[in-house]
């Protein structure tokens, strides 16, 4: 089934030239008479290498024949993740490079989605909120009650953040994967 360019919207993944992509950025604009031009920036799922790309409105792209499935993070020696497919029991490797900045999010038991590309494992998917502990933030200052003061947070993955000041070491608080952010303390 092809694509238009209009459905390569943010996280779409296709195929360009045979090769597995991954939307990153996308830009439209509209011409006269209804036509329009679609720029898309997109992540190379094989080799992690980044390009612009930009595509008339008639054009068909192809779609990627991809599979997701349901995995469980096991652990890392450093330049390799181990995930286990919770039904078939079936150990997949993706290399530093394949999980790229999700490194940060990764904790022991995490359900994350792996993408396949013709069977093999090109990148991961994790879920929108992850919830981490803090492992060392510095005490608040006594007087600071301002909603709007923040102070950073290492967590157990190694991962820093901004934080409201009430937050204390060994909480544990949810974090936006896409935006990096604070979302709220767990109660």
């Amino acid at each position: 089934m092809a694509l238009n360019p209009q459905d390569l919207k943010k996280g779409r993944i296709f195929t360009l030239d045979g090769e597995p992509m991954q939307s990153i950025d996308y830009r439209q604009k509209v011409m006269g008479r209804g036509s329009s031009v679609v720029t898309v920036k997109a992540r190379n799922l094989k080799t992690a290498k980044v390009v612009e790309k930009t595509f008339r409105g008639s054009e068909d792209i192809g779609e990627a024949d991809v599979t997701k499935n349901t995995v469980q993070y096991l652990y890392n020696d450093g330049s390799t993740y181990y995930f286990m497919d919770q039904e078939t029991y079936a150990q997949h490797e993706l290399s530093s490079d394949m999980v790229g900045d999700n490194t940060g999010y990764l904790t022991e038991e995490l359900k994350v989605q792996i993408v396949l590309f013709e069977g093999n494992p090109i990148t991961l998917e994790l879920p929108k909120n992850v919830w981490l502990k803090v492992e060392y933030t510095e005490p608040a200052v006594k007087g600071d009650t301002s909603s709007s003061i923040t102070k950073d947070a290492r967590l157990e993955t190694g991962l820093t953040v901004k934080v409201p000041v009430f937050i204390k070491n060994e909480d544990i608080i949810s974090v936006d994967v896409e935006s990096g952010e604070y979302r709220e303390r767990q109660k």
